[in-house]
């Protein structure tokens, strides 16, 4: 892409999140969540391969569908109110609306359909931009009208999307599928307790943002998209992918790693709002997840590719691993020693 074009894209990425997540009145909100649309559009389409145009194109049609439906459930609270303050969306009507609405643009089941399609069509970089950046906006807006939601259409999505995530994500071959399925997952934890408690929300979406952002990071180091390709990339870099065995296993919630932390939060709010099946249910179904991710760390860390097979030897590579992958690296697997200090902060 050229380097022009490369700058005012991610700056109108920066200018519509800014917008959105620094907006009282509607209008704006919606305003940010356009240029967020549009700004992804270069970046998704810019390897001219058929499955990218066919990825923008899907991803365009859901996220202009949804924006249309943000701006319909304000105009409604609107006219019933004569509110444009976010934090003032008391109509029914327009509660159920945009909550379908950010459900479409997060990809929470039923509304997940788009999701896997449209990360298999983009590039690493662009799929992690559309993972974590991207739901940013519209987790910002959940958490302003937290307050005005319905708690068991909530409740029922996060549920499902954790079953869903965790069910489909078993039988994936391609990566970025398997991440894709893994970020519906984590959209259902964090549903289901923003209406109780929604720092806890942004807390957990920050953690799983940073532990994703080492994950496609590092498979763009290694060149990694496919679990064959990620049976030979230990002999390029075999500590990188160490580290990466550690960054999945913390994605899967286990206990000394830093995954582990927003999930023992989340379970321990449950209890204490007597959603103890709830919080059962969605523990269980957590396993799933469980098995997929410690896949990736078997195929990525202990299998050895058969030496029958015919692939070019790829030898180690002399380029040192870059700094940022390092920190966030660390941070992906050491933060929980510092929950007690991270929790004064909710």
């Amino acid at each position: 892409m050229n380097p022009h074009a490369k700058l005012i894209t991610s700056l109108s990425l920066l200018l519509g999140t800014t917008i959105t997540i620094s907006s009282n009145h509607w209008m704006m909100a919606w305003t940010g969540l356009e240029i967020n649309t549009l700004a992804i559009i270069p970046m998704i389409s810019k390897s001219h391969h058929p499955r990218a145009i066919k990825a923008l194109i899907k991803n365009f049609l859901v996220q202009a569908a949804a924006s249309t439906l943000v701006l319909f459930s304000s105009t409604i609270n609107a006219w019933h109110t004569g509110q444009w303050d976010l934090t003032q969306l008391t109509h029914p009507t327009s509660c159920l609306l945009l909550t379908t609405a950010i459900a479409m643009k997060l990809g929470l089941v039923p509304f997940h359909f788009w999701f896997p399609e449209v990360l298999q069509g983009s590039s690493l970089t662009t799929a992690l931009l559309l993972s974590t950046m991207m739901k940013f906006p519209p987790i910002t807006i959940l958490f302003m009208t937290s307050h005005s939601l319905n708690p068991t259409l909530l409740t029922a999505m996060a549920i499902a999307s954790a079953a869903l995530g965790g069910w489909m994500g078993l039988n994936q071959t391609q990566i970025r599928k398997i991440l894709a399925f893994s970020s519906i997952s984590h959209l259902g934890w964090m549903s289901i307790i923003i209406i109780y408690n929604p720092k806890l929300t942004l807390l957990t979406f920050y953690l799983y943002s940073l532990m994703t952002i080492t994950v496609f990071l590092t498979l763009n180091t290694t060149k990694t998209v496919k679990l064959s390709t990620m049976m030979t990339s230990w002999t390029k870099t075999p500590m990188l992918n160490a580290t990466l065995m550690l960054t999945l296993l913390s994605l899967a919630g286990l206990p000394p790693l830093t995954g582990f932390l927003p999930k023992w939060l989340i379970i321990q709010e449950l209890t204490k709002q007597e959603m103890t099946t709830a919080a059962t249910i969605i523990t269980m179904l957590s396993l799933l997840g469980l098995f997929f991710y410690l896949r990736l760390a078997y195929y990525s860390t202990i299998t050895l590719p058969p030496n029958s097979t015919n692939h070019m030897k790829q030898w180690h590579i002399n380029k040192p691993t870059s700094a940022p992958i390092a920190i966030v690296t660390s941070l992906s697997a050491l933060l929980l020693p510092l929950s007690p200090m991270i929790l004064t902060t909710i």
